[in-house]
């Protein structure tokens, strides 16, 4: 008999169940209605044997030295730090939006004049939201937020959420600042990094342990049932502890409707040839109906011949 049941196998239930089961030996199931473990995060071979992420590309990155620390248990590292940039009519500059992108778009002369206004009315390496910016009065810096308004965040936005960036919440918007610094990365963690193997070996070390039992392609609802308050597995009465990782929405069968997620289509491309484009991930920002192509090798460091892309179109979650 198990002493807990975790629901859902990625990134956290993966986790919990580790924990329970080697800080608290205790004897876990991990139940998982997908086909495999490790959540939004899992990679895979594709058919050209490129390591690819299903859902989309997923980078390490974290502040926290403990989170590093625990994660290196179970996997090497490849030293990989983010860069994106984005495509403009054909011209490309590094997001977010930094003092090098001011550079390639206004050029020296012009950018060192701009570049000095930023300084001055937000302090060097700071993080500034498209909202702060376009609030500024100064003419220069309302060049600059409107430039980056309709050629970073408007199209880009409209496509990815639905939504202008001024009908989004301030903290959605927020993710993605406007740097004063000339660091060319996405995150300025000081961990950051690709799995050596993959995310998926990395939740198989994760979860060899002894006191744990995975159960793929299982929905919880088929060996869980909670009647007139008391839980239920396989029929029998069960006195452990139900951890639940998945949507909300779900746990509570839709009874408040449901939550209004996005969901991403992706389509897959392969090409002979070692690289397709400069980076992990560009950013279509104006005219393509995609928003992003993602070019796994970069982040990857893979060896092998041939490349694969992932083109993602963001639209409306319909539900399962």
């Amino acid at each position: 008999m198990f002493d807990s049941i975790v629901i859902g196998a990625g990134v956290a239930g993966c986790v919990l169940a580790r924990e329970l089961a080697e800080q608290m030996n205790k004897k876990v199931l991990l139940l998982e209605q997908r086909e495999h473990i490790g959540g939004n995060s899992y990679d895979e071979f594709d058919d050209y044997h490129v390591l690819i992420h299903k859902y989309g590309p997923h980078i390490f990155h974290t502040k926290i030295q403990k989170v590093y620390d625990y994660l290196s248990r179970f996997t090497d590292w490849y030293p990989y730090s983010h860069e994106v940039v984005a495509s403009v009519r054909g011209d490309f500059f590094p997001v977010p939006f930094n003092l090098n992108s001011l550079e390639k778009v206004y050029g020296k002369e012009k950018s060192e004049k701009l570049e000095n206004k930023l300084i001055e009315a937000f302090g060097k390496d700071a993080r500034v939201s498209i909202l702060e910016l376009k609030q500024k009065e100064d003419a220069c810096l309302q060049e600059i937020a409107d430039y980056i308004y309709q050629n970073v965040f408007l199209y880009y936005t409209m496509k990815q959420w639905g939504q202008k960036p001024e009908e989004m919440d301030k903290e959605v918007m927020s993710r993605v600042p406007i740097l004063i610094s000339r660091d060319n990365r996405y995150f300025q963690d000081k961990w950051q990094g690709m799995p050596k193997n993959g995310y998926t070996k990395l939740f198989e070390t994760m979860l060899k342990h002894e006191n744990i039992t995975v159960c793929v392609n299982t929905k919880a609802q088929d060996k869980i049932q909670l009647i007139n308050g008391e839980v239920l597995y396989e029929g029998k009465p069960f006195q452990g502890e139900v951890i639940y990782t998945g949507p909300l929405d779900e746990l509570f069968e839709f009874c408040y409707g449901r939550l209004p997620y996005r969901s991403l289509r992706f389509e897959m491309e392969h090409y002979e040839q070692d690289f397709y484009q400069s980076h992990g991930v560009v950013n279509y920002t104006v005219d393509e109906d995609f928003t992003r192509i993602t070019e796994f090798k970069h982040m990857t460091g893979q060896k092998c011949h041939g490349t694969t892309i992932m083109k993602e179109y963001s639209m409306v979650y319909e539900g399962k």
